[in-house]
């Protein structure tokens, strides 16, 4: 196992707390100004039991990140509330239901390369791109007067995830989005 400084963790990685194994669902830098100090607040999930938590995580604190073999898989399809994933190498398939997916199926469309994360031949984790491109399929037209700069409207993507963008985008568009944080990156 690697330790690693609490600012490097990501959304889906794999981290040891408490003598578990747990997967991280969220995560964001807080920087409280003043005497507190600076935070990670992580949300993850323990991979055996399913239970989950929210922890405040010094900055400066190392974590143990858990030892895992990453293969590297392309996401086929999906069929009813599973996900289909095939090795790159072997061109096995695998199968991810999508509660184990945690959130993370909003930015899978197909022939979109993962790592999925295996511990002791089982499936615990998947990592995204850093940033995906999906389309505009339905938002508020523009409106008359709006600054691009300071208003954000909702938009649905072509795989369902509501993500907010500026004003100036409009349907049928692509935009860039970030996986970590579900956030807007750029009109493409």
């Amino acid at each position: 196992m690697a330790k690693v400084l609490a600012t490097e963790i990501r959304v889906g990685n794999l981290i040891e707390w408490d003598k578990r194994i747990w997967r991280v669902l969220k995560c964001y830098h807080v920087h409280v100004g003043g005497r507190g100090g600076a935070f990670m607040q992580v949300e993850m999930k323990d991979i055996e039991s399913g239970t989950k938590t929210n922890q405040r995580i010094r900055t400066e604190e190392k974590i143990e990140r858990t030892v895992v073999e990453p293969r590297e898989m392309t996401f086929l399809y999906q069929e009813g509330n599973d996900y289909v994933f095939m090795d790159k190498k072997t061109y096995e398939q695998l199968s991810l239901s999508q509660d184990f997916l945690e959130g993370q199926s909003g930015y899978l469309l197909p022939n979109i390369d993962v790592l999925v994360n295996f511990h002791h031949d089982r499936p615990i984790g998947v990592q995204l791109p850093p940033s995906v491109i999906l389309t505009v399929v339905d938002t508020e037209p523009v409106l008359k007067g709006a600054t691009a700069t300071s208003s954000y409207k909702p938009a649905t993507l072509e795989t369902g995830l509501v993500v907010m963008v500026p004003s100036f985008v409009l349907q049928n568009e692509k935009v860039k989005i970030n996986t970590d944080t579900g956030e807007y990156i750029e009109r493409v």
